[in-house]
């Protein structure tokens, strides 16, 4: 049975887009983009929230490693962002989409006339047929910078900011990409009789407690954060599903009504 999700909010990590120097993954990128634009063409809107800006900055400016500097990784983003974004613009420009970037920052939540601002800007470019890419302000905003993850209602990573941006846009479905196929009863990297779980009805205290520590050298979230960010947006009415990112066709299978991942069912 298919699928029928309208709005669909799909999350992409820093350690899915880039190889471990930090340079882009055009050849993942190229097969996300095209995908995302072929759901666009069967009516589907979607909108990517896209990490990355960071790692991309931190290898265009020829540093060392990630800095420990807030200013620094901030520095990174700017100059990582325009990267990211000249790529997107030219592989979505191939299959015919229009991109827009959207930034965020955290008060997007708590002040009711940028709330209103964002979910009318949102609005109108979904009204002209265009994609949004979002991504966390950090040239204004340190907190995903300084990686404060333990509150559930802190904007500290992309998978937050993507449960966010769920809410906003009351979509249907999120999709969270991650270099992890989904959610397992142990650890699959220490225990290989782990095993896959395909549905959670409620995420649970258990549930919750599955979650591990902090992601790859590239990014800042784990599947803690996963957790949190499923939990928020199933709570505000979608759906959520964690995906392995490095086969992007996974999203068709999910509108083809196949299991993969793990879904996390909405609420309500």
């Amino acid at each position: 049975m298919k699928n029928k999700f309208s709005r669909v909010v799909v999350k992409v990590g820093s350690s899915s887009l880039t190889y471990d120097n930090g340079k882009l993954n055009l050849k993942l990128l190229d097969r996300l983009c095209r995908v995302i634009a072929d759901l666009r063409n069967r009516g589907v809107e979607v909108v990517l929230v896209s990490s990355g800006a960071i790692s991309v900055g931190v290898s265009k400016m020829g540093l060392p490693k990630r800095p420990s500097s807030t200013s620094l990784r901030q520095a990174a983003a700017a100059v990582g962002q325009v990267e990211l974004m000249f790529i997107y613009d030219k592989f979505f420009s191939e299959y015919g989409q229009n991109i827009a970037q959207v930034l965020l920052t955290g008060d997007v939540m708590m002040d009711p006339v940028r709330h209103r601002n964002v979910v009318n800007t949102f609005n109108t470019l979904f009204d002209h047929g265009c994609l949004p890419i979002v991504n966390e302000n950090d040239t204004v905003s340190t907190a995903e910078l300084d990686l404060r993850s333990s509150d559930e209602n802190d904007f500290s990573d992309n998978d937050a900011l993507s449960a966010i941006v769920a809410d906003i846009t009351r979509a249907d479905l999120l999709v969270i990409m991650s270099d992890i196929e989904g959610l397992y009863d142990s650890d699959p990297h220490k225990n290989p009789e782990a095993k896959l779980i395909s549905r959670v009805e409620e995420l649970s205290d258990e549930v919750m407690r599955l979650g591990g520590g902090a992601g790859s050298v590239h990014g800042t979230g784990g599947m803690k954060s996963k957790l949190l960010a499923a939990r928020r947006a199933t709570e505000a009415g979608a759906a959520t599903l964690i995906v392995g990112s490095s086969r992007p066709e996974n999203l068709y299978d999910i509108f083809e009504g196949k299991k993969v991942g793990t879904l996390f069912c909405a609420r309500h």
